[in-house]
Parts: structure tokens; C-alpha cells; sequence
């Protein structure tokens, strides 16, 4: 990712729409799967570091947090990070019970992901569990996509395919954010090219109204995953995996 962006995650990370609503989405996912707990879990890709600390007190989940850039892991505050990269993970075979990336296998290059897949299955146990959030659909790249330094977006059947060809049986397969997919297609196909807009951090906290209208329509959809809905579009995946 774009180490400009760091700064940008961390200011924006607690209080933008986004963010608050794409947790919400999260802890929905993780109840509908029953709330495991888990003793040994890895988010592979922590950025800040952020969403080690909220999973380790929303689950109770001790989690190591890692990831390529130190830019990012100076922002963290747990114990136990890692700096390395998710497709030579330094960690032992069978190390962890669970592991979290969010939002990082885009960064990679289309086919990259394929090792990135393989260490998270050699890192799991037996029947370990994997939690997976991803950009989707080539359609719904934008300026902002270009200045984080996405380089591939996902389909469902894509990414599920990779999954099972690393060997992990895919439980639960979602699109989310699903509700603004019309703003986006507008915004990213209309009005960025029209006026020609630079790659740019979209990573900032809008106006307070603003900010909490654009939350509502992710809220909305949390409540309809935790209820078992699946949205067949969105501009994000969500998987829950596991290892056989």
C-alpha cells in the first residue's frame, strides 16, 4: 500500500463512516458465524493496527498484528508485532487458530495472491479459520484505488476459487457495501473522469451529517448478514473460510 496512507488511516480510522460501517458489517459477519473464540489469531496486513486492538476487545481474541510497512506498525500499541510479508509469513507451520486480513490482497499482483492464500493455510491449524475482506469488481476501481496502490479487485467466483485451490472450504461468501454501489459507479465512472481528478486519498471525515448518513446504509446491511442475507454485489467481499 501507498505509505502516504498510513497517516491519512489513522487520523480517519475511529470516526469515518467507512470505517465505523465496515465494522459493523465485520462484528456482524463474526456473529453470524457464532462468535468463536479463538487463543492464537493473526491479522496478516494490520496496517495501523487499528482492527487488531477493536478485534482483541470486541471477541476477546489475542491477536498478532502484522504487516509489510513499519509505517503502519509504529501506529500499534499491542505486543506482538510483526513486521513481514503475507506472502512468506515468519511464522511456524500450524501457528494460529484463526486469521484476519483485511483489505490487503488487493495490493498484490493479480496472481500473487495465490502464495498469499498458501502461507495463510500453511500458518493455520487443522481446521483453522479465515477471515477474509477484499475490494471487488474491476468496475468499481477509482482515483483513490490508484493512489493506495490497488492493484486487483475480486469477483465472488475469483476469489472462492483461489480459496479452495490453497485448501480451505469456503463456509460463508459475501458481497458488502452493497447499498451505495450506485454512488460509487457515479463517482468513479462519471464524475472522476469527467473532471479528470487526480489519485488522491479518498480517507477523511466528512462534515457530521454527512458522515452519518453515509453510515446508515452499512448498519443496514450488517443487520441483514447477521440474519444470514448474502448480496450477490458490492464493493466488497467477505469470507469465511476454513482450512481443511
Amino acid at each position: 500500500m501507498n505509505p502516504a496512507e498510513f497517516s491519512n488511516i489513522a487520523r480517519a480510522e475511529e470516526h469515518m463512516w467507512w470505517f465505523r460501517g465496515m465494522r459493523a458489517i465485520l462484528h456482524a459477519w463474526v456473529e453470524r458465524a457464532g462468535k468463536p473464540s479463538f487463543k492464537r489469531v493473526l491479522e496478516a496486513g494490520c496496517g495501523t493496527g487499528y482492527m487488531s486492538a477493536w478485534m482483541q476487545r470486541e471477541f476477546g481474541w489475542p491477536v498478532t498484528p502484522l504487516d509489510l510497512d513499519f509505517g503502519g506498525l509504529s501506529h500499534s500499541q499491542l505486543p506482538r508485532r510483526t513486521q513481514g510479508d503475507i506472502t512468506s509469513l515468519p511464522f511456524r507451520n500450524n501457528s494460529f487458530d484463526a486469521l484476519v486480513s483485511l483489505d490487503v490482497v488487493v495490493h498484490l499482483p493479480r496472481g500473487e495472491e495465490a502464495r498469499a492464500f498458501a502461507e495463510f493455510a500453511r500458518v493455520l491449524g487443522p481446521g483453522g479459520t479465515l477471515l477474509l475482506r477484499t475490494s471487488a469488481l474491476d468496475i468499481l476501481r477509482s482515483r483513490h484505488s490508484q493512489f493506495a496502490h490497488e492493484r486487483q479487485r475480486f469477483t465472488a467466483g475469483r476469489l472462492a476459487h483461489g480459496l479452495t485451490q490453497a485448501g480451505f472450504t469456503v463456509e460463508h461468501l459475501s458481497y458488502a457495501n452493497a447499498f451505495l454501489v450506485p454512488v460509487a459507479l457515479a463517482k468513479f465512472r462519471l464524475w472522476e473522469p469527467l473532471t479528470n481528478a487526480p489519485p488522491a486519498s479518498g480517507v477523511e471525515v466528512p462534515p457530521a451529517w454527512l458522515n452519518w448518513l453515509l453510515t446508515q446504509p452499512l448498519r443496514l446491511e450488517a443487520g441483514l448478514l447477521r440474519r444470514g442475507f448474502r448480496f450477490p454485489v458490492g464493493q466488497s467481499l467477505l469470507v469465511w473460510a476454513r482450512r481443511l
